[in-house]
């Protein structure tokens, strides 16, 4: 009876535990805004984390952080499932003071311009870099326009990172705006190889891809990859033996994830 008790005492104990975490998880992304960018009746809703203390009159990198298809939508809270953990981590915010954008693409849209076929496992993608970005992808590059134009932005460190459909919109938005960004961070993302000649030799690229995902096929990583190094560019490339889809959780675990992306200037 005594072990009992004690063994309900202990669940309840680590019960709450985990709830106070949780709890502590949704207050601390409150630290994010809630923004929105308009443009033409189009609009991107988007959070942002600005540095501790900040102040208009200093100067701070921007990272733009693009979430997969699971966090499409229009209620501005899901696209921080992954990664806004990772910037909200005190010694990260001390470490490195940054802006951090996270747009939300709505529902029916997607980050990169491309054919999906989700009747073969993983799916197949087709690449559509030649045509116009998708209306999500305009909004997104507008808004970085405009937050590069602001006088407290470091314009020599502009990063983009990305997971899944992210990782995708990360190598497209790369592509398109090659001139913008010091180095990006797709993971378990994929493009098209013939692009990487914008920004093989000027844009410093750390991969991530999990060798075991059947949903976005690893390969599309080592044929960006491989793309690169031919186009004269000198990538990064994690490719984790153990993992799935969800790589992205090793990837935010890396301990030199953002030591390394800070490290890259224009």
């Amino acid at each position: 009876m005594k072990y009992q008790l004690l063994t309900l005492i202990f669940s309840v104990m680590v019960f709450s535990s985990g709830a106070v975490n949780a709890q502590q998880n949704e207050s601390s992304k409150e630290l994010f805004s809630y923004e929105n960018h308009i443009v033409d009746g189009d609009t991107l809703n988007y959070r942002m984390l600005l540095p501790k203390d900040f102040d208009e009159s200093k100067t701070y990198p921007l990272v733009l952080m693009l979430h997969g298809a699971g966090e499409r939508g229009n209620d501005n809270k899901k696209q921080l499932a992954h990664g806004s953990k990772l910037f909200l981590n005190e010694t990260i915010r001390d470490s490195f003071p940054a802006i951090v954008i996270f747009p939300q693409c709505p529902r029916n849209d997607y980050w990169s311009k491309l054919e999906a076929d989700r009747s073969t496992k993983p799916i197949t993608f087709k690449y559509k870099y030649n045509e116009a970005p998708t209306t999500a992808m305009a909004l997104v590059m507008d808004l970085m326009d405009e937050m590069v134009a602001k006088s407290y932005i470091k314009t020599d460190q502009i990063y983009a990172m990305g997971l899944s459909m992210g990782g995708m919109g990360t190598f497209e938005i790369i592509y398109r705006k090659s001139e913008m960004f010091a180095a990006a961070i797709p993971i378990c993302g994929g493009g098209d190889p013939t692009s990487v000649t914008e920004y093989a030799k000027t844009i410093p690229l750390w991969i991530l891809h999990g060798a075991k995902d059947d949903v976005v096929d690893p390969k599309l990583s080592l044929n960006m990859t491989s793309a690169i190094i031919s186009a004269g560019g000198f990538p990064k490339l994690t490719l984790y033996d153990f993992a799935n889809h969800n790589s992205w959780d090793p990837a935010f675990a890396e301990p030199e994830l953002l030591t390394w992306l800070f490290s890259k200037i224009k």
